[in-house]
């Protein structure tokens, strides 16, 4: 794996973050949202995330990684539609709620691939993204996320007050 250049660096310190501050609105707020302080950090770190993994080419070629700043990207884009306008109604809520979990998952794929293919420098966990272990924990993410947005649709449903 090669070593990381220091946008890469760039691009991990503002992942962190934006996921750090998912997690405490989520914990907080039990949703995510552009209104509170915290969650303009997450819009903009998200955004600087999505934005440097398009200018990472650590193979030299378009990768995987690339479609999940691009998803990224539209799915900030729709959940700030979503979280700022009316232009989705009374579905706005769902949609952001989908749209900012989204966000979040597009983060942790390719973060736990990374983790698990660099980490430790010495000896890496996996050699190959095609490992049974790397599906396994794709799919708990994936598992994760459903759950996530499940639990979150739920609680918009019984607390129609916003964020």
């Amino acid at each position: 794996m090669p070593e990381i250049i220091p946008l890469g660096w760039f691009h991990t310190f503002n992942g962190v973050v934006a996921l750090v501050t998912a997690i405490m609105m989520l914990v907080q707020f039990k949703e995510i949202s552009s209104r509170p302080p915290i969650g303009m950090i997450y819009t903009v770190t998200t955004l600087i995330t999505a934005a440097t993994a398009l200018m990472i080419y650590q193979h030299g070629v378009f990768s995987v990684a690339h479609v999940m700043g691009v998803a990224a990207l539209i799915a900030l884009a729709g959940a700030l539609v979503a979280d700022r306008t009316k232009v989705f109604g009374s579905w706005s809520r769902p949609i952001r709620a989908v749209g900012f979990s989204a966000t979040v998952l597009f983060h942790c794929l390719p973060a736990v691939t990374d983790a698990l293919l660099r980490l430790p420098p010495s000896d890496p966990m996996l050699t190959s993204i095609e490992d049974p272990i790397m599906k396994g924990a794709h799919l708990t993410l994936m598992v994760l996320f459903l759950v996530g947005v499940t639990l979150q649709l739920i609680w918009i449903k019984r607390n129609p007050a916003r964020v």
